[in-house]
């Protein structure tokens, strides 16, 4: 993944594989979810944002939990856990076998 300061929404939408729309609703139910909008209101995400959000990606979708069974356990747990290492190097793997997938 290409390091920037500054992501869109669609290459964040894009990098977990979910609509922005997802992302839109995530920041509306996640107080820890801002971005920061220019004065079009386009949205800005940063490296942090992102590990939030695939931290979000990965309770809801990967564990099943509730939006508040998934507010609680990003209260409970640090986002530096090495579980979410693992996350995000799987999420990696993956990513590249589907587009390894793509080219054949």
């Amino acid at each position: 993944m290409e390091h920037k300061l500054y992501y869109s929404i669609g290459e964040v939408a894009e990098m977990l594989g979910v609509a922005p729309s997802v992302l839109r609703f995530w920041e509306s139910e996640f107080d820890c979810i801002r971005p920061v909008k220019n004065k079009h209101g386009s949205r800005s995400y940063t490296e942090h944002d992102i590990e939030l959000l695939r931290r979000i990606y990965y309770l809801t979708r990967d564990c099943g939990y509730t939006l508040e069974g998934a507010r609680e356990q990003m209260r409970a747990r640090p986002i530096n856990d090495p579980e979410m290492e693992l996350v995000r190097n799987l999420t990696e793997v993956r990513q590249f076998l589907v587009s390894l997938k793509e080219t054949l």
